[in-house]
């Protein structure tokens, strides 16, 4: 098991910045999540700790050793990579067993990890066949099955389960965190999928255009974003954020005004904040068809099924925003009431787009 710390590093392909002074601390036996939506550089990220990139610039360190001229073979690293990297003349028994016959490993604590990791991944009965006989979703599972026998200091995923299907995604999640949780390693776990993050992750690293926007604990992620994007990014659907003023105790938008709390209105008025936007997410709002104590009002733009629930499009004074709704009774055009829960909102600053904060006591604080 190893901390590993970034301490202000930057990645470039020629005068491209792909990853922009990153200061990171991954600590020792945690489950952290590289998150971001594609080309934002987490898997660039991934690939630095592993030793498959040169730093640019800055410093990684894996237990106070800094690490920038380490050789790959010697970090003590598994990684799964999202192209599956099989050597395709091996059978999948051999593909698995290969780097642990290398290190001369017992035969039988070879035999003791590769039926563990067959079984986890339900590989047994395709063990004889070679990369080739396998779709795309076998292959990936002898990839995480490769890494996971290997049981290195540092547990290194990029996009592991992308090629999975939908029910075998679940499985596999619930069993790489029984793993974690028997062998304890730091595991960086990259991924555009929020779910997979919040079900992974002890904690969040959420990245955007080679910038690290947040650092925090699923619950913290979601419930305190840092700034707009994270608060957007997270979420599905995702927050509403729309400009709104701030008078006189109240929250202006355009014509309509929502009364704030004497909690909120105090803080904003000592941070001074002017200019802001206003986050709600979509499952805190109630619609109505009568009007409401500080309610306001919308039209219904579309309605869009989503099994459980429904989302509920609106026009609010020129500005979209979703609701969440148990029922489907929601025409278009018409004119519905909006109740918004006053202990689950956001404000930003629009300059910065960073979150202004919360009143004390809010949120469980």
């Amino acid at each position: 098991m190893k901390e590993i710390r970034f301490e202000h590093v930057s990645k470039s392909y020629g005068k491209t910045e792909v990853v922009k002074d990153l200061n990171l601390t991954i600590k020792e036996g945690e489950r952290l999540i590289l998150l971001g939506p594609s080309g934002c550089g987490k898997s660039t990220t991934l690939r630095m700790i592993a030793g498959l990139e040169d730093v640019t610039s800055g410093s990684i360190y894996m237990d106070k050793q800094k690490v920038n001229d380490v050789p790959s073979g010697k970090r003590n690293v598994a990684m799964v990579f999202q192209n599956y990297a099989l050597y395709p003349h091996m059978k999948v028994i051999d593909n698995i067993t290969y780097g642990l016959k290398v290190k001369k490993m017992s035969a039988d604590e070879i035999k003791h990890r590769t039926d563990a990791a067959l079984e986890m991944l339900q590989l047994k009965q395709y063990k004889d066949r070679l990369p080739k006989d396998l779709s795309g979703g076998q292959r990936q599972r002898v990839a995480l099955a490769r890494a996971v026998v290997k049981q290195g200091d540092c547990f290194l995923l990029d996009e592991p389960l992308s090629n999975l299907d939908a029910q075998l995604r679940v499985s596999a999640r619930k069993e790489l965190v029984k793993i974690h949780e028997t062998f304890k390693q730091t595991l960086v776990y990259v991924t555009h999928d929020q779910t997979e993050a919040m079900t992974v992750g002890d904690r969040i690293a959420l990245m955007y255009q080679g910038k690290l926007q947040m650092v925090d604990t699923p619950d913290n992620v979601y419930h305190r974003p840092a700034n707009i994007f994270t608060a957007k990014f997270i979420g599905s659907p995702p927050m509403n954020v729309v400009d709104a003023d701030f008078q006189q105790d109240k929250l202006l938008f355009n014509k309509q005004a929502l009364q704030l709390s004497p909690e909120w209105s105090r803080f904003i008025q000592e941070t001074g904040a002017t200019e802001l936007a206003f986050g709600t997410r979509p499952e805190h709002i109630h619609l109505s068809k009568i009007p409401l104590d500080n309610s306001i009002t919308g039209q219904v733009k579309q309605v869009e099924n989503h099994g459980s629930s429904y989302g509920v499009y609106l026009d609010v004074e020129g500005q979209e925003w979703i609701a969440m709704s148990e029922t489907k009774n929601w025409l278009p055009n018409e004119t519905v009431h909006i109740e918004i829960r006053m202990d689950k909102i956001h404000l930003f600053d629009k300059e910065t787009t960073n979150s202004i904060g919360y009143p004390k006591n809010f949120y469980g604080e």
